[in-house]
């Protein structure tokens, strides 16, 4: 006779994970995993980190889900070592080379790279992306061996700081704007030399204010119980700190839940994100003010608590 084997019960757990991706795995596998040890009844990532890039992967869990979108718009820092000399299919070294140029370059040209590509620039997504085209990521085409056309976009790199030059080897810190691809920066500062390069090694290290530094690895959590699992998590808002804050009344909140527009004459910037909070501290969720009508409108709220 056999005995089924009884699955742990999921939970309705809500809070933010800041997960240490290892290498080797997709951000959906770290993902998956981390859902499995805490048992979580929903859950899902702000921003994909490629199989060959590790580091701060926030995951949502519950209602913080709802605020994810926050993150992904966020800007971000990465640890990235370039390797000079050679460019691959996909931009990293999990491609083959298919180009290959000096690599003997001197620091100060290197630097004066770096510094052409400060700032504001445009950049062309990569074709080994997960942007889509008639609904397929690009890399599905890439791997048919098909290119299609990418619009450059506008993205910001505020600091490129070299913290390792040993050619064919660099490393740099960069501090950038969301949309940004590394491996296309990368790629783009070897052709500011006139030679080529490709992504040896990523590490993403911040992102809208949170640091790898206070990230957990999956075997680490994996050694603790649940309770000490559960202590880790960050609250639902943590996801929007850097929104202005405003505390509203039990009957504004009861209001904006019911989708009603109630009164609120509080200073705060129109129109944009607000955290609400009601009495006690709790957070309702994001709303907007319309100071032309003196109205409070819900943006994304958390659910209402049930009642007993």
């Amino acid at each position: 006779m056999t005995t089924a084997t009884t699955r742990p019960s999921k939970r309705p757990i809500h809070g933010v994970l800041l997960l240490d991706k290892p290498l080797g795995i997709s951000s959906n596998t770290a993902l998956q995993r981390a859902r499995r040890l805490y048992r979580a009844e929903k859950a899902g990532h702000t921003g994909v980190l490629d199989p060959l890039a590790s580091g701060l992967l926030p995951v949502c869990f519950g209602e913080a889900a709802k605020f994810a979108q926050y993150l992904l718009d966020a800007d971000k820092g990465y640890t990235a070592t370039l390797k000079l000399g050679e460019a691959t299919t996909t931009g990293d070294a999990e491609g083959d080379i298919i180009a290959t140029a000096r690599s003997d370059i001197a620091l100060n040209e290197f630097e004066q790279a770096c510094t052409a590509l400060t700032g504001a620039i445009r950049q062309v997504p990569p074709m080994f992306s997960a942007l889509k085209h008639e609904g397929k990521p690009l890399y599905e085409y890439a791997r048919q061996g098909i290119t299609i056309e990418r619009k450059a976009r506008d993205i910001t790199i505020y600091q490129i700081n070299i913290s390792d030059f040993s050619p064919p080897f660099a490393t740099l810190d960069v501090r950038c704007s969301k949309g940004t691809y590394i491996r296309t920066l990368a790629e783009d500062i070897a052709k500011h030399i006139g030679t080529f390069a490709h992504l040896s090694a990523l590490r993403r290290t911040a992102t809208a204010g949170f640091s790898v530094a206070n990230a957990h690895t999956l075997d680490h959590l994996a050694e603790l119980d649940e309770h000490a699992r559960d202590a880790l998590l960050l609250p639902c808002d943590a996801l929007v700190a850097h929104l202005p804050r405003i505390d509203v009344s039990a009957d504004t909140a009861r209001d904006v839940h019911c989708g009603r527009l109630p009164a609120w004459t509080g200073a705060a910037p129109a129109h944009t994100p607000l955290r609400a909070y009601a009495p006690c501290g709790g957070f309702v969720g994001l709303v907007s003010h319309s100071p032309e009508h003196g109205t409070l409108k819900a943006v994304r709220l958390m659910s209402t608590p049930k009642s007993d």
